[in-house]
């Protein structure tokens, strides 16, 4: 159980919650932004001492039906109940995995789409031929240094360190940080990006814990020119790895442009 980050993440909820969006009445002038302790309390019906002594890091574990009840009152997200029972300590932690093999199979057969696998921590630990052309030669650069954050910041030929990427970069990264409380990996980068991407550093202060979107992309290739992608997110059932989808809609310039591209690469005519 992380006491401090669970501390933060419910203050910051509470803050962000106004009172007409769980049915309280407002009366008159307040001084406290979002929520009163005490209305969060009485909502998830716990007693108001025990959460004033959660919000100061200072309460044993909650029960899984409290965390439930603060969900509710708090009115989270699915996204966001998942990441505070997480840093409750409610769910086992995620270990380093290989990444499955039917995931690398899938991976070598997509044919004119970049595709690459990433871990929790945003390394990336596979990809295809197509991405490492296309996006950035993984193999070339040293296997402590294959994060997309830190090929990010060095990086200034791909958009990929725009602000809605970082946001959602900051949300996935705060998740693997409650499964990860002690890895000292994730808290550095997370230090390191915060510093680089204004987007990022607010987001991870705010512990904005969100879904993804469809996140749009655009690449300025030094041979190919501009290639305007979407990128698409699958979860592997089995583990934590993410695999990474760059696609482009048929017909546009950018199809057509991996098309022929994979086409040349592969021998085909």
């Amino acid at each position: 159980m992380n006491k401090r980050e669970l501390a933060e993440f419910l203050r910051r909820r509470r803050e962000a919650r106004r009172p007409e969006e769980v049915g309280l009445a407002v009366n008159g002038r307040r001084r406290t932004p979002g929520l009163r302790r005490e209305e969060v309390a009485w909502l998830a019906g716990v007693s108001a001492n025990y959460y004033e002594r959660l919000e100061q890091a200072r309460a044993p574990r909650p029960s899984t039906q409290v965390l439930t009840a603060l969900s509710r009152a708090l009115r989270l997200t699915e996204a966001e109940s998942e990441h505070l029972t997480r840093l409750a300590g409610q769910a086992p932690p995620v270990r380093d995995e290989p990444v499955p093999d039917g995931v690398l199979r899938l991976l070598d057969r997509l044919g004119p789409v970049p595709a690459y696998v990433l871990d929790e921590r945003y390394d990336v630990v596979a990809w295809n031929a197509l991405a490492a052309s296309l996006v950035a030669d993984v193999a070339a650069v040293p296997p402590a240094e294959r994060n997309v954050l830190r090929m990010a910041m060095r990086e200034r030929r791909c958009s990929s360190h725009g602000d809605e990427f970082a946001r959602h970069a900051a949300a996935d990264l705060r998740r693997a940080a409650a499964r990860h409380p002690e890895d000292r990996r994730l808290a550095e980068l997370a230090r390191e990006f915060a510093e680089h991407n204004a987007g990022f550093a607010e987001s991870w202060t705010d512990h904005e814990v969100r879904p993804r979107p469809t996140v749009r992309k655009h690449i300025d290739h030094p041979h190919l020119g501009g290639l305007d992608l979407e990128v698409q997110v699958l979860h592997a059932p089995t583990s934590a790895h993410r695999l990474v989808f760059l696609t482009a809609e048929p017909g546009t310039p950018t199809h057509d442009v991996l098309t022929r591209h994979h086409l040349a690469a592969s021998g085909g005519s």
